[in-house]
């Protein structure tokens, strides 16, 4: 994660740095539905590593995108939801979903 100093001084440019992979999209896109375990985003994301969503979830956690809850139950329950910050990215997802759909359209 870099500090808010380290990251790109367009905003764009700053968007893409924290949400600009593949796989943070797809999980923001599952999460924005309601708060997910880590094996169901594992099993719903067909080809994505058990390292990448671990490295992903993390660093979202990390920039604030997203919360992680650990239930103390046997076995372990954590969930990974949205945080307010996170919710604000729907607009710029429904943005992308119009294009896309836009786009394979024309």
């Amino acid at each position: 994660m870099l500090t808010k100093e380290e990251l790109p001084a367009c905003p764009v440019a700053t968007t893409v740095q924290l949400i600009g992979s593949k796989w943070k999209l797809l999980i923001i896109r599952n999460l924005r539905t309601r708060p997910w375990r880590f094996n169901e985003l594992k099993r719903d994301l067909e080809g994505i590593s058990q390292k990448v969503l671990t490295d992903s979830l993390r660093e979202m956690e990390a920039d604030g995108i997203l919360t992680r809850t650990a239930y103390a139950e046997v076995p372990p329950h954590v969930e990974y939801a949205l945080s307010p910050l996170g919710e604000t990215l729907g607009p710029i997802l429904d943005a992308m979903a119009k294009w896309g759909t836009d786009y394979k359209n024309a």
